[in-house]
């Protein structure tokens, strides 16, 4: 069965498994074969890697198009969330589908970071035990241009969510005035990511200058609710607006992506419409998220790739 039909007929709710010709007991996805199918990945909700690599193989018409094609740092947990994970950006060794791209660090050399371009990369990279990609803002074909910027709203334990939601529309209400339209996800913990589309693709620096000059000023305008400083001591009863995923090498959760965090929560990219319908920042997870998918209609991020908007000019 295609991975399209398998969307459109998961179990939302049980465990799931993409092609429901298969025995109960295969572990085959496209070209990659699970070893370990049944170990438990997350115990507390008794989701095992063949859960993990059936929720990828449905959802991949709409997870591929925001990895594709880009220097990812994965998150591995070998044994499950609950031991060791690990995140990991450089190739990995005896991989068939999952590419690399050659790339300079900080410290002048340079490295082979991994990526993929098909669905049968993502789920090799499952195979290989990955819960969480984490794709850079630039492609492995244009590595020193980003084409989006990412506003992560991270807030402290003690703010509601419904702060949380109200903040977010005030970055896209402020990003508006300025000519920039901006979408809306929720991260799979308590925050929400505000994505700024660029075209064309703005170099990192000033990209990187324009998302912090953006924060601070935000946190200037609205000290009781915004910080833009990573400090955890001042953070309480604030939302920092993190602009720090913006610079080279930095990278943020991918739509749809899964976390390695109890409940298996999921980042689920939404429309400004739905967000005022969601009542916490981990509403969707493994349990439910191919339900929300199948029902919501179109695609809430499907106009980004045409919308043409340069990096403002200070």
């Amino acid at each position: 069965m295609p991975i399209a039909n398998a969307l459109r007929k998961g179990t939302a709710g049980k465990k799931i498994h993409a092609d429901v010709k298969q025995k109960p007991t295969a572990a085959t996805f496209g070209a990659v074969t699970l070893s370990h199918a049944e170990r438990v990945v997350f115990p507390a909700d008794a989701y095992t890697k063949r859960d993990v690599a059936g929720y990828y193989a449905a959802v991949m018409p709409h997870f591929l198009p925001g990895v594709r094609a880009r220097p990812l740092s994965i998150v591995r947990c070998p044994d499950g969330i609950d031991n060791v994970c690990f995140f990991q950006k450089h190739l990995l060794p005896n991989l068939k589908h999952v590419r690399s791209v050659r790339l300079k660090e900080e410290s002048g050399k340079s490295a082979d970071y991994l990526f993929v371009d098909s669905a049968d990369g993502v789920l090799e990279l499952v195979q290989f035990n990955t819960l969480e990609f984490h794709p850079w803002a630039a492609t492995a074909q244009d590595p020193e241009r980003m084409d989006y910027i990412v506003f992560d709203l991270d807030p402290a334990p003690d703010v509601t969510w419904r702060r949380v939601v109200a903040a977010a529309t005030l970055l896209r209400d402020l990003l508006a005035e300025i000519g920039l339209t901006s979408f809306v996800r929720t991260t799979g913990g308590k925050g929400l990511h505000v994505v700024v589309p660029l075209r064309p693709a703005a170099a990192w620096a000033p990209a990187k200058r324009f998302a912090q000059a953006f924060a601070a000023s935000l946190a200037s305008a609205r000290p009781a609710d915004f910080i833009a400083i990573a400090s955890k001591s001042q953070r309480s009863g604030k939302i920092f607006v993190d602009y720090l995923r913006n610079a080279r090498g930095a990278t943020s959760i991918a739509s749809y992506s899964l976390r390695s965090r109890a409940g298996a929560g999921i980042a689920m990219p939404l429309s400004w419409q739905e967000l005022g319908k969601v009542k916490r920042g981990d509403a969707f997870t493994l349990k439910n998220a191919l339900k929300h998918i199948r029902g919501r209609g179109e695609d809430p991020w499907a106009s980004m790739p045409r919308i043409k908007q340069p990096l403002p000019v200070a």
